[in-house]
């Protein structure tokens, strides 16, 4: 007879269902464990059999062979002690093996039995649901997030002894009650576009790029409010919605970043990687691929500032996800994807030494080091973003006496408006930034007017097929903004002029 556990491991952000086999021959006093463990999972064999030394279980001292299937599947990390060590007691007759039916259990055990919390709760009870499993064990530090699955209970415990107990039918554990969506206020940021004098131009441009989905870039001189504007844009966007929530949740939790015990993300991710990043750190990746700055920015906003700064090869990785809003990492042992889908704000200084076109100081760079500088952004990268604008500096005497700026509640209600007309064109979760070439064909028509304006613009600026589609986008944003069906030509003209100083 073979005990059998059911267990999980990440692959990705996506888990994989394990079974755990044991089985007990002879006497000899041996653990073999087979099935492509990686060195976390080797290293199971001496926490399980301490833990359950220092649990007051009986440890069996006979030849014990644990089997990982699938046998071609790579398992990784310290998910499976606790199912290891519940196949070891079901074969040694401390537990009833039926209770091992239906019911997936993972776990990292400490020495003395205690039970720590594991990467990818979220992933793991949501794969248990579609697999049919009736019951999930694990930490009770990850009860919260993976109560959001539907038709699975969720049971936390906080020791090995613990799931003994449960298993021999001691009373006292109860599933985990996940809270509803309903109970989730919006998120406190800390931060507020009414903190922002002057800058209405560019919290305008932030609006249309809240409102749309919008990739934007910002040029301006030092201290002139770039990370200031950037920094407050979540504050803007829509509340998350249930299903994003979780998106957004098992991304952190695979990579280990949980969220205090608390349950599902609620709050829009705002990533800003220094300029020094790796290529892997940015987009992801790794031996064990994990996701980048651009995955942890997914449904929210990743921030590059002094972006001429970074490495060209991290900007250009940027491309395809920027276009597909997803991140495919190939390995020789499998291929990763990662979604991607996050609003991209750049900021950059107008010359390396920041101070071009200021009448107050003189640039120090030549022009061809300013030209240099500039060209560090390519030009397919610069067609995927939607929204160019400068961020002058505030003089003295505007900053002394300007009004506090318009509150991001306010602005907030009129992004909401407008994705709430996206989503009634597009579609649940889409918005005017994602839209195909197809699309923007049906929904976008141009009265004669405009599709003289539109033409005499992409003659005299020269854009790219790229371009004049993300000017149409942009534009029926604006559109949605001001609550009307058709795209006028003053909505194309407002989205042109975020074009023209880069295409000039």
């Amino acid at each position: 007879m073979v005990a059998k556990a059911h267990s999980a491991t990440l692959i990705g952000i996506d888990a994989l269902p394990i079974v755990v086999e044991v089985d007990l021959q002879g006497q000899k006093n041996d653990f073999i464990m087979v099935g492509l463990p990686d060195k976390a999972v080797e290293e199971s064999k001496e926490r399980v059999k301490t833990a359950m030394r220092n649990s007051e279980l009986d440890f069996p001292y006979r030849r014990i062979v644990c089997n990982l299937a699938p046998g071609d599947i790579r398992k990784e990390g310290p998910f499976l002690d606790l199912p290891i060590a519940a196949a070891i007691l079901a074969m040694s007759g401390q537990l009833p093996a039926s209770e091992l039916e239906g019911t997936m259990i993972l776990g990292e055990l400490g020495l003395d039995g205690a039970l720590r919390p594991i990467d990818g709760a979220v992933s793991v009870a949501i794969m248990a649901a579609e697999n049919g499993f009736r019951r999930l064990i694990l930490p009770a530090e990850n009860a919260a997030e993976a109560a959001i699955a539907p038709s699975v209970e969720v049971y936390g415990i906080t020791r090995l002894l613990d799931l003994v107990e449960m298993f021999n039918g001691a009373s006292g554990f109860e599933p985990h009650v996940a809270a509803s969506a309903d109970e989730m206020a919006i998120p406190d940021y800390g931060v507020d576009y009414s903190d922002v004098k002057g800058q209405r131009h560019a919290i305008r441009a932030l609006e249309i790029a809240a409102a749309g989905g919008h990739n934007a870039l910002m040029s301006g001189p030092p201290g002139a409010g770039k990370t200031m504007l950037a920094r407050r844009l979540p504050t803007i966007l829509p509340p998350l919605a249930l299903v994003e929530s979780i998106e957004v949740t098992r991304i952190y939790s695979a990579n280990g970043q949980k969220n205090g015990g608390l349950g599902l993300i609620w709050e829009r991710p705002f990533r800003s990687p220094h300029h020094s990043a790796s290529h892997a750190a940015v987009v992801g990746g790794g031996k064990n691929p994990k996701p980048g700055e651009i995955s942890m920015a997914h449904k929210g906003v990743l921030f590059l500032d002094e972006m001429p700064e970074f490495d060209r090869a991290v900007l250009e990785a940027l491309r395809q996800p920027l276009e597909d809003a997803v991140v495919t990492v190939a390995r020789v042992q499998n291929t990763v994807t990662f979604p991607a889908d996050c609003i991209l704000i750049g900021a950059m200084n107008p010359c390396p030494c920041g101070f071009r076109g200021l009448p107050e100081q003189k640039c120090v760079s030549s022009p061809t080091v300013c030209g240099r500088y500039a060209s560090k952004i390519s030009g397919p990268l610069l067609d995927r973003i939607d929204l160019h604008l400068e961020v002058p500096r505030l003089k003295t005497d505007e900053l002394m006496g300007m009004t506090p700026g318009e509150a991001s509640t306010a602005i907030r209600e009129r992004v909401v408006e407008a994705r709430e007309r996206q989503t009634a064109r597009l579609g649940s979760g889409r918005v005017n930034g994602r839209m195909a070439p197809r699309e923007i064909r049906e929904l976008i028509p141009l009265s004669e007017e405009c599709s003289q304006f539109l033409r005499s613009a992409s003659m005299r600026l020269n854009f790219s097929a790229r371009v004049f589609d993300r000017i149409l986008k942009v534009a029926r944003t604006i559109a949605d903004l001001a609550k009307v069906e058709q795209v006028e030509k003053a909505h194309l003209a407002e989205a042109v002029q975020y074009r023209e100083r880069v295409e000039e």
